[in-house]
């Protein structure tokens, strides 16, 4: 869901009763909980996407005017704000696991049907209880905080991402100086706890603790109960000036996620000498490039991510050049992990691929396809996730990801993960107006345009089964 409206829950025996709404035994849960899909009418934009991907054979989800709806909004309520906090049921890195984590971004003020959202949702859902987010200027920047919303929100335990906006042309260097500053106060916790262990100070639990935040202090899995054990041991002990120093700096005792999100316009055009430079840095960063390929927010200009034959500002007659790899250029680095994603064609892909990319001890970019309202959808916006899978089957997008540290396993880096196409290219091309309408202007050049585009497209595959093994 683009705007968080729709969410799993799992409910004791007096919730299922008490919620005044339809659920079910909780598969795979041995404490009896119920199972219950909630949504919330008021906040639901109606695109239809969660009706058009719903799996079940009999649909179980259709969409209904919104007055028939609105005696849903107590059971959201409820949900929302008295169900008791559970454990998660599943592993949170896996598609449905992450699911029941809460989403830290919600109800933004984005397009209904948004192709970037949802991307963002799913990485709050997986990291946003300690996330640092670096938003450059477009999109993302809009519906992630125009006065007087911001749709970032908190955990119940007060946790949730710390956001920023900067401009096009220096966000990924400001996201890299918000890591950086992290970085030299967690170094300092290093050296007063070196110090503290040193010299003996404390008791042997809190010895062991501080020893453990050590050793793991910058692995992701675990960061939290490390930190907030490490905290708890320190408070019963602060009366030492020296343990009080360690715990004055407690709200860097967690790793924090870093990540620098913005729009092709950013990457691809006016800020990508800072992303090459923060790529180059070898610090570890996350990069989350959403890719409409056109400036979307700033009137539809066409960046050097826009495909051949595409219409855009700038390209009235149809894009004659052919889109820019930025995939292939971090990965000529050799130390900088890479992924292209693609949500309604693989949900698998792309959770794997952010938690590899969080977990890398390095810079790591994440190319996210998102279908958006300038593209101009013949089957709308309610179709945006089934856009994504057909650019897939039709090879017009290609799925993998490029992992420099299984080079040390001797194994090889690149795994390409979507199949041989099968769908018609021509057919996709021609579902959007951004292509379909050089047809009616100039028809000959339409279709050579649409050759080209293509030809580019395979040859870009082409390279990736290279890299993958399989040509």
């Amino acid at each position: 869901c683009p705007h968080a409206a729709i969410r799993p829950v799992l409910l004791d025996e007096g919730e299922a009763e008490a919620i005044g709404y339809p659920s079910k035994p909780a598969i795979g849960v041995k404490d009896g909980s119920k199972f219950a899909i909630v949504i919330s009418p008021y906040d639901c934009q109606g695109c239809g996407n969660c009706a058009q991907i719903c799996p079940a054979p009999k649909k179980a989800l259709v969409m209904k005017p919104l007055a028939t709806q609105l005696d849903k909004a107590p059971a959201w309520d409820y949900a929302v704000n008295q169900v008791s906090e559970k454990p998660n049921p599943m592993k949170k890195g896996t598609v449905k696991g992450s699911q029941f984590e809460q989403p830290l971004f919600e109800f933004s003020g984005a397009c209904a049907g948004c192709g970037e959202t949802p991307y963002v949702k799913l990485v709050t859902q997986l990291f946003g209880d300690r996330m640092m987010i670096a938003n450059a200027t477009g999109c993302s920047s809009i519906y992630g905080a125009s006065t007087p919303s911001m749709p970032y929100t908190r955990n119940r335990a007060g946790h949730g991402p710390a956001w920023a906006n900067s401009l096009f042309e220096d966000n990924a260097e400001y996201g890299l100086g918000m890591f950086l500053g992290v970085e030299q106060e967690r170094d300092r916790v290093e050296e007063l706890i070196d110090a503290a262990l040193a010299a003996g100070r404390g008791s042997a639990e809190l010895q062991a603790a501080m020893k453990d935040w050590k050793e793991n202090k910058d692995a992701s899995e675990g960061t939290r109960d490390r930190a907030d054990v490490l905290a708890a041991l320190l408070e019963k002990e602060a009366g030492d000036e020296a343990l009080q120093a360690i715990l004055d700096l407690k709200q860097f005792f967690i790793k924090r996620s870093h990540w620098i999100i913005g729009g092709d316009g950013w990457a691809y055009d006016i800020g990508y000498g800072g992303l090459d430079h923060v790529l180059a840095s070898g610090k570890n960063v996350n990069v989350l490039v959403l890719d409409t390929e056109v400036y979307s927010n700033t009137g539809g200009q066409s960046s050097k991510s826009t495909p051949t034959a595409a219409i855009a500002q700038f390209a009235a007659s149809g894009k004659r050049t052919k889109k820019k790899d930025l995939g292939m250029m971090a990965m000529s680095y050799g130390y900088v992990y890479v992924a292209q994603v693609a949500m309604g064609a693989d949900k698998n892909q792309l959770v794997k691929a952010l938690t590899e990319a969080e977990a890398y001890d390095g810079p790591s970019l994440v190319i996210a396809y998102c279908p958006c309202i300038n593209h101009g959808l013949k089957a709308g916006m309610g179709c945006s996730q089934l856009e994504e899978k057909r650019a897939v089957e039709c090879g017009y997008w290609a799925t993998y990801r490029y992992n420099p540290d299984l080079k040390a396993e001797g194994r090889n880096p690149f795994s390409l993960d979507s199949k041989e196409p099968t769908g018609s290219f021509r057919d996709f091309l021609v579902g959007e107006v951004r292509f379909a309408s050089l047809q009616k202007v100039r028809p000959q050049l339409a279709e050579e345009l649409y050759k080209k585009t293509e030809a580019d497209a395979m040859e870009r595959l082409a390279n990736y089964k290279r890299l993958a093994g399989k040509a």
